[in-house]
């Protein structure tokens, strides 16, 4: 399936970035890109990351987009947020502002 369009080294490095996040973080798409070196392919990330349950299990709920928005239909993830001490803001965002993570 995914193997087809990448390779396995590049979907377990992004994997390894998202299983650094710790508890009470997050991190946006575009900025896993940034630390595996591919600055523009935020949504690749998106996509692996959307296939993440076929290679083990990661802290995927940590990842939301750049203004704090959590995965469209993917309604859990802001509970699972909760439950670590993420706060979101009146207009339903994380609070990047806090809980931003900062490798």
């Amino acid at each position: 399936m995914m193997g087809r369009v990448l390779d396995e080294r590049l979907i377990y490095e992004i994997l390894s970035v998202v299983g650094e996040i710790p508890k009470g973080k997050v991190a946006s798409y575009g900025q896993i890109a940034a630390l595996i070196g591919r600055e523009k392919n935020a949504r690749l990330v998106g996509r692996v990351l959307s296939h993440s349950s076929l290679y083990g299990d990661y802290p995927c709920h940590r990842v939301v987009d750049h203004a704090g928005r959590t995965a469209f239909g993917w309604h859990e993830q802001r509970a699972l947020l909760e439950e670590e001490g993420v706060r979101f803001k009146a207009n339903g965002h994380v609070d990047m502002t806090k809980h931003r993570w900062d490798p």
